[in-house]
């Protein structure tokens, strides 16, 4: 990973030795206004800095990056105006996190800068700033243009104490989201069942999380048949990686499912040959349960994680497993396999029941699950399933962090669609309508009535295959890092 290194700082931003000042802007009916926090800077400007803006095009619009040479108004030779967009009152974090990403992402190549977005939200500022540099590198022979190197954090206090906690909580996410982002973009190649087992090892372990890992064997002498039958084409076997927090006095328990599929040709049921390539990302669930659980031992939250990680490639073979066949779930139930293409939920089911045997509080899994949740949703809205009080628990945590999640049903009428002639259940419907409910129908069946439950399909938001936005750019995303993260602090703070 590659993001800048933040810092606090109370010195005048208008004297600063820095190359780029960052300062915000918003939309309004009347005219462009600066955001406050920045006067100091427009009197530098004569009172003239709107205008100026406004002059050269800035309309304050959610994604604007404006440059403009100072000329010696002030020390950076550089003002980078980046717009939050309509501001209905006081700025939304996220409206401060997106602008940070977005001026981030238009400072590449430079070496330091300073913001006035930090006097806003200290740790949107932050968050925003290290994720929109964000960049993947590790597979360029050159890297010419690289991200900006350092970001002073302008507040009233630089020594103040809660500062410097809202900078190092802010700091913590935003490497945790890197870290996700770098195991999705990681080419299947090198990131492979035994490998992805063995990186969520070495990070746990230098957390202090205590970590099993089931290989082929030990899967097969405990029975766990969805992750032996879809990894069973490849000629890299599967995993199950289980990696435990424990604080001395948990608040509450609370057990991370993540789908872990390192890459999904579709199996027998071969998707097509276009875009392919982009299953690569079919373990963003898993990476962001195992960041999210190392995260929680970093910022010593007092609730106890558990994360139960299936990983397999699910890859057509002499030894595939064929549409038709019939798999015994670990903890006894039977599927009827119609479309190999749906093996996500194959692996999740047996990490589910293994997850519950744990006695949770509460249980929430995430998978880039089924191309219906973009048809659904798009692909910056995670659909969220589950019990309804705990599902919309999640959803407003989401939403408030700036992940989008959305509440989703789980209509009782898709159950019968998934009956099957041979077997307890089968993996598909007969239909394609309401394909993201029905796998979190078909999840469902996994999981004890009596635990809360939240289900995140996160097929389109935990990859973006769009142009850079906000702290988003191309590739591996992380989501949803930020929402479990708060999840599990909220838990931590009201059980």
């Amino acid at each position: 990973m590659t993001t800048p290194t933040l810092r606090l700082t109370d010195a005048a931003v208008t004297t600063a030795t820095v190359d780029a000042l960052v300062v915000g802007t918003m939309s309004s009916a009347e005219s462009l206004r600066l955001l406050p926090g920045s006067e100091e800077v427009d009197a530098a400007f004569d009172g003239e800095l709107t205008g100026l803006l406004t002059v050269l095009g800035a309309r304050g619009k959610a994604d604007e990056v404006i440059k403009v040479p100072t000329r010696g108004a002030i020390s950076a030779p550089l003002l980078v105006a980046t717009g939050l967009g309509t501001v209905d009152g006081q700025p939304t974090s996220e409206q401060v996190r997106r602008a940070a990403g977005a001026a981030s992402r238009a400072l590449s190549g430079t070496s330091h800068a300073i913001t006035t977005l930090s006097r806003i939200d200290l740790g949107a500022a932050a968050e925003g700033s290290a994720l929109g540099s964000y960049a993947f590198t590790a597979y360029r022979s050159q890297n010419d243009d690289g991200p900006l190197g350092q970001m002073d954090l302008s507040v009233p206090s630089a020594r103040d104490a809660g500062a410097r906690q809202d900078l190092t909580r802010a700091i913590a996410i935003a490497e945790s989201v890197t870290a996700a982002r770098d195991l999705v973009n990681t080419p299947p190649n090198d990131l492979y069942p035994a490998s992805f087992a063995d990186r969520a090892v070495t990070m746990a372990q230098a957390a202090g999380l205590r970590t099993e890992v089931l290989d082929e064997k030990a899967l097969r002498r405990e029975g766990y048949g969805g992750l032996l039958g879809v990894g069973g084409g490849s000629s890299r076997p599967p995993r199950l990686v289980r990696l435990h927090h424990a604080p001395a006095a948990p608040r509450a328990k609370v057990a991370l499912v993540g789908k872990g599929i390192t890459f999904d040709t579709g199996g027998i049921s071969i998707k097509p040959a276009a875009k392919m390539e982009e299953m690569t990302m079919d373990m963003a669930g898993a990476a962001a349960v195992i960041v999210t659980t190392v995260l929680a031992a970093r910022l010593e939250l007092p609730v106890e994680v558990i994360a139960t990680v299936p990983m397999a490639e699910n890859m057509p073979s002499a030894t595939a497993y064929r549409p038709g066949d019939v798999l015994t779930m670990y903890g006894g139930t039977t599927v009827e396999v119609l479309n190999t293409d749906a093996e996500g939920r194959l692996i999740l089911a047996d990490a589910l029941v293994r997850a519950a045997q744990d006695a949770p509080d509460y249980l929430i899994d995430t998978a880039t699950l089924t191309g219906a949740q973009i048809v659904a949703l798009g692909s910056r809205t995670p659909g969220i399933m589950g019990t309804p009080e705990f599902r919309d628990r999640v959803t407003t945590i989401s939403q408030e962090v700036g992940e989008s999640g959305w509440a989703m049903p789980l209509p009782e009428h898709l159950r019968s669609d998934l009956d099957s002639k041979l077997a307890d259940i089968a993996n598909v419907a007969s239909h394609r309508w309401g394909g993201m409910l029905a796998a979190g129908v078909f999840l469902s069946e996994f999981v004890p009535d009596d635990v809360p439950w939240a289900h995140l399909d996160i097929a389109g938001p935990a990859y973006n295959t769009d142009s850079p936005w906000g702290y988003t750019g191309k590739g591996g995303t992380g989501v949803p890092v930020r929402t479990l993260a708060a999840v599990l602090t909220d838990i931590a703070e009201r059980g």
